[in-house]
């Protein structure tokens, strides 16, 4: 099996909402959890590949074609928060009404689409940009998120950013275990521990 990091596309959407939805549980399916499994997708990995100040690689499996990880991410996040709560979030809250929803976790996003969480800002003084990243189990445990973030790295430090940060599920400690690896650290003043910063300077 061979595999390679690529850049992302548009092209890329399913798989990345069904990779969202495999780990969406603190790093384990959700499956069981949704009736409307895309809405993870649509919060925390499509937008990604449609709207502006967006960024991303996959992982491909080159004899499947078949994506089986993502690193994702905005370079500008206030200025992605700007533009998703004008063009992204009011679409999919008018498609997803609160009444239709049935199981609570789909239930939490619809409420979620109608009032999405923005930044701290203490992580936009820390960077303007942000990353998401998932990896299918399969997949896990063998290099390849490391190498996925030192792609981002190396993208955004030519973008002229010196950092990036991430939130994180509390639940998820190996997620947690995994960062503290790599040399991301709590990001001070941040109003709670579950959003972590990488200084590039640090990456190890």
């Amino acid at each position: 099996m061979s595999l390679k990091i690529r850049q992302a596309t548009e092209n890329d959407a399913p798989f990345l909402s069904q990779i969202c939805l495999r780990n969406g549980d603190a790093g384990k399916t959700a499956e069981h959890l949704h009736e409307f499994g895309e809405l993870p997708g649509l919060v925390y990995a499509v937008p990604y590949v449609k709207l502006p100040t967006t960024w991303g690689f996959v992982l491909e499996n080159e004899g499947t074609k078949e994506v089986v990880g993502y690193i994702l991410g905005s370079t500008d996040t206030r200025a992605f928060e700007r533009y998703a709560a004008e063009h992204w979030w009011p679409a999919l809250a008018e498609q997803y009404p609160q009444e239709r929803m049935v199981k609570p976790a789909d239930e939490r996003y619809a409420k979620l689409l109608r009032n999405m969480d923005t930044a701290p800002d203490a992580n936009i003084a820390f960077s303007p940009a942000h990353l998401h990243i998932d990896i299918l189990e399969d997949y896990q445990k063998q290099g390849w998120g490391k190498k996925l973030i030192a792609t981002a790295v190396q993208f955004l430090t030519e973008q002229g950013l010196q950092g990036v940060w991430l939130g994180l599920d509390p639940r998820n400690e190996g997620a947690k275990n995994f960062y503290q690896r790599l040399r991301f650290e709590n990001i001070e003043g941040a109003p709670n521990t579950n959003q972590m910063g990488l200084r590039f300077v640090d990456f190890e």
